[in-house]
């Protein structure tokens, strides 16, 4: 039995399947999280990769980018080991910006998602596709593209897909409204459809207690998995329509933000809409979601051109925060006793897990381009995807 539980734990501290990995709360498994870190990180391969911020996930020894390449969306699995590519396919996705957002990627944004033996990924013009994750054959896809007036959306789709009640799960649309479907994951029937009044949120959805939460353009909405009901509704609505940070839950507390509104905990209630708890206008995130750890929050603040920040979850109180300037983005993990910040800037820094205060104890530069994706953190190695490549990095 002993056994058997080690080499459980040991696939599971090589997966990372989805956004913010597998639990989708950007905790690193305890099997994968180093003990300590190194002076300097070792190169074990980097090899070119299309553009995007869409973050890659790993699987059975191999890692899967999403990403473009000029008018295409491409997905391609490449092996850990080695950094060579096993297959590569790609598929037509042109994208006309809206003009306000033109200095930003042209997407893909949406984290791909794997799930027995598939890989599904949800383009910048709401085409979600199903591949096999061995040979790259294409099983279905649902192309809803002809739906979505991309000049209406600053980013494009950028919510990534969620698996729950054996459903794959996405939100297409526009400023003008929305729809979150369900699909079933063997054969891409429509499982069921709920229409919402405002558009999509950039933030990706969450599992709370099997009900999916998630942010639209105006509000945070849960909704039931199995049926597609709408449960509750709580307006937050960004005067850009940027809900970008993912909610996250912190024991008995559901907590999200906005970068001009402050960040909000609301006490879960049974089902039903939850209760304001607590509120920090002076804690505000912006693209970086920050991660919880039992009884703090540690993430990227917007203010003073991006801080580090330490809430008390209970509270929302600022424990601490570093005087500025750190990032315009970075990607939070929590990892054992240490938090991982990547920066858009292409550094990984390493602090201490210190509720005290922010005690760094690494810095790598570990890309020459921007970085606008969650690292991969797999026990003694680094996977990082920036805008041009994508790296393995180890820790021995």
């Amino acid at each position: 039995m002993s056994l058997l539980l080690l080499l459980a734990t040991m696939v599971a501290a090589d997966e990372w399947p989805q956004w913010r990995g597998p639990n989708r709360d950007g905790v690193v498994p305890a099997a994968a999280a180093p003990a300590s870190w190194p002076r300097d990180l070792k190169l074990k391969w980097k090899v070119p990769a299309g553009s995007g911020y869409a973050s890659p996930v790993v699987s059975q020894g191999a890692a899967f980018v999403f990403a473009r390449n000029g008018d295409n969306e491409s997905v391609t699995r490449v092996d850990l080991a080695s950094g060579k590519a096993q297959w590569s396919m790609s598929y037509a996705a042109p994208f006309q910006k809206n003009s306000y957002a033109n200095d930003m990627s042209k997407g893909p944004f949406a984290t791909p998602l794997v799930r027995d033996g598939r890989v599904f990924t949800f383009g910048v013009t709401a085409i979600l596709s199903a591949w096999d994750a061995a040979t790259g054959k294409l099983i279905w896809r649902k192309d809803h593209s002809k739906t979505v007036d991309t000049s209406k959306l600053f980013t494009g789709s950028a919510a990534s897909p969620v698996y729950e009640a054996g459903s794959v799960i996405v939100t297409t649309g526009d400023d003008r409204g929305s729809v979150m479907r369900a699909f079933d994951p063997a054969s891409g029937r429509e499982k069921w459809a709920l229409p919402l009044q405002a558009g999509p949120g950039y933030a990706s959805p969450v599992v709370v207690d099997g009900t999916l939460v998630t942010m639209t353009s105006q509000s945070l909405i849960a909704v039931a998995s199995a049926t597609g009901k709408l449960l509750w509704t709580l307006p937050w609505k960004d005067e850009w329509l940027e809900n970008i940070v993912t909610p996250v839950r912190a024991g008995d507390l559901l907590v999200f933000s906005g970068v001009r509104r402050g960040t909000v905990a609301y006490r879960l209630n049974g089902g039903v809409a939850p209760v304001q708890a607590w509120t920090n206008a002076d804690a505000a995130f912006y693209m970086s979601t920050p991660v919880y750890d039992g009884k703090y929050l540690y993430g990227l603040g917007s203010k003073r051109k991006g801080q580090y920040l330490c809430l008390d979850a209970q509270t929302g109180k600022t424990v601490w925060s570093t005087t500025g300037r750190e990032a315009t983005q970075a990607a939070v993990l929590q990892a054992g006793g240490y938090i991982v910040w990547m920066t858009n800037e292409g550094d990984l820094v390493v602090s201490r897990k210190n509720p005290k205060m922010f005690e760094q104890v690494a810095r790598y530069t570990v890309a020459d381009s921007g970085v606008w994706t969650q690292p991969v953190l797999l026990g003694r190695t680094v996977l990082v995807k920036s805008d041009n490549a994508l790296s393995l990095w180890s820790l021995d």
